[in-house]
C-alpha cells in the first residue's frame, strides 16, 4: 500500500501533530512500508497457532477470598458502612440517576 504526502499531512493533521514539509517527505514511504509489513504479516497461515495472551506463560497467584467475621476488624460492617451514605436504598448506596 502506497501512502503519499497528502495522505501524511491529513493524519497529522488528524492526530494534532505539527510536521514540516521535509518530515512528510519523510514519513510517507515510512508509513508504506509499516503497512506494506502488516500486509506480509496478513499472508501468514496462523491455523495451527493457538491464541494467547502474552508471550511468556503467565500464572496469577491467588488468594483465599475469605471476609473476616471479626467487626472490628473485617467483614460485616455493612450497616456501618452505608451509615456514612447521603442516601441508602435496599443496603446500597443510593445515586442520582444518569440516564432517563
Amino acid at each position: 500500500m502506497s501512502i503519499d504526502r497528502p495522505t501524511v499531512a491529513k493524519i497529522a493533521s488528524l492526530a494534532r501533530i505539527k510536521m514540516t514539509d521535509a518530515e512528510l517527505d519523510r514519513m510517507a514511504p515510512e508509513l508504506s512500508a509499516i503497512l506494506d509489513w502488516v500486509e506480509q504479516l496478513g499472508e501468514v497461515d496462523t491455523s495451527e497457532v493457538e491464541p494467547m495472551t502474552a508471550v511468556i506463560p503467565n500464572t496469577l497467584r491467588l488468594r483465599a477470598d475469605e471476609v473476616d467475621a471479626d467487626p472490628r476488624t473485617g467483614g460485616d460492617r455493612r450497616d456501618d458502612v452505608l451509615a456514612n451514605a447521603p442516601v441508602a436504598e435496599h443496603g446500597f448506596f443510593g445515586v442520582p440517576k444518569v440516564i432517563e
